[in-house]
């Protein structure tokens, strides 16, 4: 995926983001901390039609998103911890 960031004044900053499928949309990352996703980042005007998150929104989608969920990665992080735990004892 193609990532570019610009900032919009008095806004925050958007992220144009292209999937290899050439799929545009945006994420608008304003200056208090909300987000929202844009499916035309070209056209601002659009955004007031776009998919507001609040933080804990947008941790949850970004994990749904990631490749495994935070708890599964953090019972992995354990297992290797008590793996090395044993080793060095």
């Amino acid at each position: 995926m193609d990532v570019t960031r610009t900032t919009v004044p008095g806004r925050g900053a958007l992220y144009h983001l292209v999937t290899r499928r050439g799929q545009r949309f945006g994420l608008l990352v304003e200056g208090n901390g909300r987000r929202q996703l844009v499916h035309d980042p070209a056209d601002l005007e659009v955004s007031a039609r776009g998919l507001v998150l609040d933080q804990d929104e947008a941790d949850q989608l970004a994990d749904l998103l990631h490749s495994r969920p935070v708890p599964d990665r953090l019972a992995e992080l354990e297992r290797r911890v008590r793996q090395l735990a044993e080793v060095t004892r």
